[in-house]
C-alpha cells in the first residue's frame, strides 16, 4: 500500500484493496485512513523513509549472517548451553560471548561466579520482570543475561525452577534471581570445561520432597 501511494495511487477503493490477510478485515477502515491529502511531497519523504527501513534490513540481515559465521566454531558449545532452563539460543550465544568457551582460566566454578560478581537490580516491563543493573566490577552484559535466563527458568518445572520459587518466597525475587543466576553459572562452567559433559535435570521434585529417595 505504501509503495502504491509513492508510486502515484491515490484512490482510497484501490489501495485498501491491497490488503492481505487479517487486514482485509479492516478494509472500510483503509479507506477512511487513505482519504485525505497526500502530495507528491509526501511520496517523496515516505519513499525516503522506506528507504532507510529496507538499508537497516539489509544491514541486520549482514549482522546476522556474519555473527553466524563467528559463533559456527562454538556451535556444539551453543546446543549443550540451550539446554539449560532458562537459557536459549540467544542466551546462550551472549554467555559464549561474554564468557568465552575455554574455562581453563576459572580453576572452579566458583571462581567463575565470583569473577562473574552477578548481583543484577530487577525492573519491570509490561509487568515481566527482566535482569538488569550492575555486577559491581563484573559484566552489565553478563548480568543482563543471567537475569532474564534466571526469571526465565523460574517459570520452568525445574530444579532451578522451584529454586528460584522457593528462595523468592522466603527472601524475595531479586535474591531469588541471583541465586538462580550463579547456579547457571556453576552449571556454564562445567558443561564448557568437560567437552563431554551434559546437562541433566534434577527435577523439582528434589527441592519439594528433599527426603525421598
Amino acid at each position: 500500500m505504501l509503495a502504491a501511494l509513492i508510486a502515484g495511487e491515490r484512490d482510497p477503493k484501490v489501495l485498501a484493496q491491497l490488503a492481505r490477510a487479517r487486514m482485509r478485515a479492516k478494509l472500510s477502515l483503509l479507506e477512511e485512513a487513505f482519504t485525505g491529502h497526500f502530495s507528491d511531497q509526501h511520496a517523496f519523504l515516505l519513499a525516503k523513509m522506506l528507504a532507510r527501513v529496507d538499508q537497516l534490513d539489509a544491514d541486520l540481515a549482514e549482522l546476522d549472517a556474519k555473527l553466524q559465521a563467528l559463533i559456527a566454531p562454538l556451535a556444539h558449545a551453543v546446543e549443550r548451553l540451550d539446554e539449560i532452563p532458562g537459557v536459549g539460543q540467544t542466551a546462550a550465544r551472549l554467555l559464549l560471548a561474554e564468557l568465552g568457551a575455554d574455562m581453563t582460566r576459572f580453576p572452579t566454578a566458583g571462581h567463575l561466579v565470583s569473577w562473574a560478581k552477578f548481583a543484577p537490580g530487577v525492573s519491570e516491563s509490561a509487568g515481566n520482570p527482566k535482569g538488569s543493573g550492575s555486577t559491581g566490577h563484573g559484566n552489565p552484559y553478563l548480568a543482563r543475561v543471567l537475569g532474564e535466563a534466571a526469571v526465565a527458568a523460574s517459570k520452568t518445572d525445574t530444579f532451578l525452577g522451584e529454586r528460584y520459587r522457593r528462595i523468592a518466597r522466603r527472601r524475595g525475587k531479586q535474591r531469588a534471581i541471583v541465586a538462580v543466576g550463579r547456579s547457571i553459572l556453576v552449571i556454564v562452567w562445567h558443561l564448557l570445561s568437560d567437552p563431554t559433559a551434559g546437562f541433566q535435570d534434577l527435577g523439582a521434585g528434589l527441592l519439594r520432597h528433599p527426603h525421598r529417595s
